[in-house]
C-alpha cells in the first residue's frame, strides 16, 4: 500500500491565521472556511475538479481588507502541496486542462518544476466579483506558486462575465493539479527530471 500523500500546515502570523489540510489522493471533499465567500467558492472548484480533498480555514485581518487572507491561503496551500507531493517520485509533473463556462473559457498549465515562475493572463471585465477585488486572484497564485515551487501559466482566452471567467480559471486549475500529481505507473519510483531531481 502506498504512503497517503497527504499534509497539514497551520502558518500564523500577525495578520492571519491558517490551517489547510489536503489529500492529493482524495475525492474532492472540502471544508472552507476563509472568511471571504467568494474564495471559499473557487477553492471548492479546486477540491472538487482536482479530486483534492481540501480542510482550510482562515482567520484574517478583514476589516482592513481580504488582501493578506487570500494572498496567505494561497501561500499556506502552497506549502502543503509541497509537503504532501514530497520527493514527487513517480507523479506526472505536467498538467493541463481547458475549461469552458458558457462565454468564457480558460487554459492552465502547470510544471511541478521545482522553480517557481507565474505568468497571469486574466483580463477581468470589471474589478469586483460581488465584495471580492479581482485583483486578489493575482495574489492567491502568486503565493501559491511561491511556496507550491511550480510554474503556472493561467490564461483566460475569453470571457465577458467576471465571475465565469475566474470560475474557469479556478476549475482549470483544479484539473490541471489533479493530472500533474497524479502517480504514473509507468514511471514509479523515477523522477521525472533528467537531472534526477526536481
Amino acid at each position: 500500500m502506498s504512503t497517503p500523500r497527504t499534509a497539514e500546515v497551520v502558518r500564523n502570523t500577525n495578520e492571519t491565521q491558517i490551517r489547510v489540510a489536503i489529500n492529493l489522493d482524495g475525492t474532492g471533499q472540502q471544508k472552507l472556511d476563509t472568511g471571504v465567500p467568494f474564495l471559499d467558492h473557487m477553492l471548492d472548484q479546486i477540491a472538487r475538479h482536482g479530486l483534492i480533498d481540501l480542510d482550510i480555514h482562515a482567520k484574517g485581518d478583514l476589516h482592513i481588507d481580504a488582501h493578506h487572507t487570500v494572498e496567505d491561503v494561497g501561500i499556506t496551500l502552497g506549502m502543503a502541496f509541497a509537503k504532501a507531493i514530497g520527493d514527487k517520485k513517480g507523479i506526472r509533473r505536467y498538467g493541463h486542462a481547458y475549461v469552458p463556462l458558457d462565454e468564457a473559457l480558460s487554459r492552465v498549465v502547470i510544471d511541478f518544476s521545482g522553480r517557481p515562475g507565474l505568468e497571469y493572463h486574466i483580463p477581468f471585465t470589471r474589478s469586483m466579483i460581488g465584495s471580492f477585488d479581482v485583483d486578489l486572484t493575482s495574489e492567491f497564485f502568486h503565493g501559491f506558486v511561491n511556496h507550491a515551487q511550480v510554474t503556472l501559466h493561467v490564461d483566460n482566452l475569453r470571457g465577458v462575465n467576471a465571475h465565469h471567467q475566474a470560475e474557469t480559471v479556478f476549475k482549470a486549475f483544479g484539473r490541471a493539479l489533479r493530472m500533474a500529481v497524479e502517480l504514473d505507473a509507468r514511471a514509479a519510483g523515477t523522477i521525472p527530471s533528467t537531472k534526477g531531481s526536481l
